[in-house]
């Protein structure tokens, strides 16, 4: 049995406990600073738990000794912090991070390790960039590529069409970043909340936007290779409009802090949720201009005996699978690993990969990605 810490007891954290504990193939470690969020784990999970602070690398890399792995559900300022105590402790370090800046300095750390180094193994970073990895590379000339991520309300009832479903603190961060993408061939950063889009799903309208930190390392791997490749975020419509008022016009966001406390005392949690997957890729293939596409939805469920949020299953079940497939041998053990060297059929045949679509549809894409 792998031993495996968890850091972070949060809605994500807890999720993951619950699938790798749950497997019967580790035995997990939880380590979070709130003995609260600890006392609050699902007691079916049997996992181990720690209170103390991460914010001392130090420290943690004594708790993290015997580890296996890493899995870091932590905020995203403790990123830097969490992998630094895993490299230390010498364990393969996994984490679900959508900040552009901690994750530049994970890769630096992976440089001399001597374990794997994996982040932003999430639903967007994550997935998702495996989902386009592996459509892309049907293309003999690839033209554009677009990626579409959003975790929405099944049943939205206030202005701004949105209930909280995951991390404030990542909502904010990814409204307020510059955002990666590639434009007429070129790299470069473009303005959050920007480009708005809309567009119909079986007579449902949307809205997209760009966010920071859904590419992962995307666009350093097609840089010179694409024409267009950006990433945007599914909302309702009106959403864009508003929050950029809040956070440009009010300057909210230079009041992160405050912007947090409003939206968390204001804006109901749910988890009546789904999560929308949209990549379309064209380009060149058998001297013919071609499209393919990926769609699909996922909608909340029980794990382990409790329902839990699409965003929760789609954002846990994928890093438990790179987990799983780390432990298999199925990838490198050692330096910085990206998304695009998941495969996309190990993935979705991983025990925890296939809570991310109902089998039809891993059968029909998996069959248009081989």
């Amino acid at each position: 049995m792998r031993k495996v810490a968890v850091v972070g007891a949060g809605k994500i954290g807890s999720t993951v406990v619950d699938l790798l504990a749950g497997s019967g193939a580790y035995e997990v470690l939880v380590i979070d600073q709130s003995a609260q969020a600890l006392n609050g784990l699902n007691p079916r999970s049997k996992a181990q738990t720690a209170a103390m602070a991460i914010e001392d690398p130090q420290a943690l890399a004594k708790a993290l000794s015997d580890r296996f792995a890493v899995v870091n559900c932590a905020p995203y300022h403790l990123t830097t912090m969490v992998a630094e105590a895993a490299k230390l402790a010498g364990a393969h370090y996994l984490d679900l991070t959508e900040d552009v800046a901690s994750s530049r300095v994970v890769r630096e750390l992976a440089k001399d390790s001597k374990t794997a180094f994996i982040p932003q193994c999430g639903l967007a970073p994550g997935f998702i960039t495996i989902a386009a990895w592996a459509l892309a590379k049907h293309f003999d000339e690839l033209h554009d590529v677009r990626l579409r991520v959003g975790a929405l309300p099944r049943y939205p009832s206030n202005a701004l069409n949105y209930n909280l479903t995951w991390s404030t603190d990542g909502v904010i961060n990814e409204y307020c970043e510059p955002c990666e993408a590639i434009v007429n061939g070129r790299l470069r950063e473009v303005p959050p909340l920007e480009e708005c889009e809309e567009f119909s799903l079986d007579g449902v309208t949307y809205e997209a936007f760009n966010t920071s930190g859904g590419l992962g390392t995307l666009c350093q791997t097609l840089d010179g290779k694409v024409r267009n490749l950006n990433y945007r975020t599914i909302r309702y419509p009106g959403h864009a409009a508003i929050m950029k008022a809040l956070l440009n016009d009010l300057g909210l966001r230079n009041r992160r802090p405050l912007l947090k406390d409003i939206l968390e005392n204001a804006v109901p949690a749910t988890l009546q949720d789904v999560v929308i997957v949209f990549v379309t890729v064209s380009g060149m293939k058998d001297g013919r201009l071609m499209q393919e596409t990926y769609v699909n939805r996922i909608y909340a469920q029980p794990v382990a005996g409790e329902v839990k949020s699409a965003i929760q299953i789609t954002t846990a079940s994928a890093v438990c699978a790179v987990v799983d497939m780390l432990a298999d041998g199925k990838l490198p053990q050692t330096g910085f690993i990206r998304q695009e060297d998941i495969g996309l059929t190990d993935f979705l045949a991983n025990r925890f990969g296939r809570y991310y679509a109902p089998e039809d549809q891993h059968t029909a894409f998996r069959t248009a990605a081989e």
